[in-house]
């Protein structure tokens, strides 16, 4: 089954109740207030685990909930902490907002563990709420609820190189040649409908990761068959080697394949066809018209474009080796940088921007400056650290999904111009 998509459901734990009690001892007579603390609600974390390269578990299992905190309790026992749920998933799996389609962490890179939902907070007992005037207090803090969201999970496979050519070109055939991997092959279209991973292994070289894309259709940009679930593991690729079947076995037109090929790549993501490229012309022990090579045919219309064009025979290895050592050669010459796909949407944002507390957009005539301020502007700085880049993009997306920068706009605002919000003080740049 083709696994790189999941829907899923997540949710905090909830922090326990603080407690109502007073002692009761013998002889003496009104002992004070000793409600415990309600324990913290557990995580949802997020792990990386490299033993897996698919999806296929959230197919069966599409709830996760962390433990709610145990209320506290008297004689000041503070309730237990709940556990966190640690969900596990393959390296490159992008995690998203499922009704906004908006990333919220990209398991790639650094990204091995993290915390997407936080537990609530458990609430104080109630002696805390002891005062000189106010000695038997008969309430105690409510926990802080818990937290949940719908989530989209998308894999996108991390590998150097991709193969992509239309059904039956070979590719199949060449990643089992120069790799440990092991696909599945038979002479019928759509073969293949897992992306392989396989590692090659090259003398002199520290070798590279190389992944079979299943083959492509025209239309595929436009999601005809399983065109947009193969195209996506494309995204992160630094090198396209593109599989043609120059003999043309099947009766297809070689260079009109190619252009049909590219022409899905530009359609679904620009970026990616401008990724550089090198033709893998297989077949050739099966072209037997040496005066009208298609060979040469490729390579006159494809190398004035800056792209290399290499003969091969994915079933005997003839050309493979030199085609190999120059992707090698690629890569070399391109930043090691995983390619990893920014925040999008911040879940503790939604509940700022759910909140119905007020704030106001003003113009201060005599200090010149505009000024931002209400207690939902007050909670959210206070949550917010500014001093970490994280910290400063939530508040940027604060600001903007909450319209006050639009509201700022209309006010006349222009670049330089101040803005204060409670004691703080920013230069506004669009």
């Amino acid at each position: 089954m083709f696994a790189d998509r999941a829907r899923i459901f997540v949710r905090s734990g909830k922090g326990g109740d603080g407690h109502v009690s007073f002692r009761r001892e013998k002889y003496v007579p009104a002992g004070g207030p000793d409600g415990g603390d309600g324990g913290r609600g557990g995580d949802v974390i997020f792990e990386v685990d490299e033993g897996l390269n698919t999806l296929i578990d959230f197919r069966n299992v599409r709830k996760y909930k962390a433990e709610d905190g145990e209320p506290g309790g008297k004689k000041n026992c503070r309730g237990k902490d709940g556990q966190d749920i640690i969900i596990k998933v393959p390296q490159g799996t992008v995690i998203k907002e499922a009704e906004s389609g908006k990333v919220i962490v990209d398991m790639s890179g650094e990204n091995r563990k993290v915390v997407l939902l936080q537990g609530g907070k458990g609430g104080n007992g109630n002696q805390h709420y002891a005062t000189s005037t106010m000695q038997a207090p008969k309430y105690a803090q409510p926990g802080q609820p818990a937290k949940e969201l719908e989530l989209l999970l998308e894999l996108k496979m991390i590998a150097d190189v991709g193969l992509v050519g239309f059904p039956n070109v070979g590719k199949s055939t060449f990643l089992s040649r120069v790799t440990n991997a092991r696909p599945k092959i038979a002479n019928y279209h759509f073969t293949t409908l897992n992306p392989n991973l396989g590692v090659v292994d090259l003398e002199g070289t520290k070798g590279f990761v190389i992944a079979d894309i299943p083959g492509l259709i025209e239309g595929a940009s436009e999601g005809v068959g399983l065109g947009h679930e193969f195209l996506r593991h494309i995204e992160r690729t630094k090198v396209i080697i593109h599989i043609v079947d120059a003999a043309g076995t099947e009766g297809r037109d070689p260079v009109a394949d190619i252009y049909a090929i590219n022409k899905e790549l530009e359609a679904y993501n620009p970026d990616i066809a401008k990724r550089p490229q090198v033709i893998a012309a297989n077949k050739i022990d099966a072209i037997y018209d040496t005066e009208n090579s298609p060979v040469e045919a490729i390579k006159k219309e494809f190398e004035p474009m800056g792209i290399a064009v290499y003969p091969i025979s994915a079933v005997s290895g003839q050309g493979v080796k030199e085609l190999l050592y120059h992707v090698n050669e690629m890569l070399e010459e391109i930043s090691e940088e995983v390619t990893v796909f920014e925040q999008e949407y911040f879940p503790e944002l939604a509940a700022f921007q759910d909140s119905d507390e007020p704030y106001t957009v003003s113009y201060d005539e005599e200090e010149q400056e505009y000024v931002v301020e209400g207690p939902r502007i007050e909670k959210m700085l206070g949550y917010t650290n500014l001093e970490s880049e994280k910290g400063f993009t939530f508040f940027q997306n604060f600001l903007k999904e909450t319209g006050i920068l639009e509201q700022l706009e209309e006010l006349g605002i222009q670049d330089g111009d101040t803005v204060r919000m409670y004691g703080l003080s920013f230069d506004y740049y669009k």
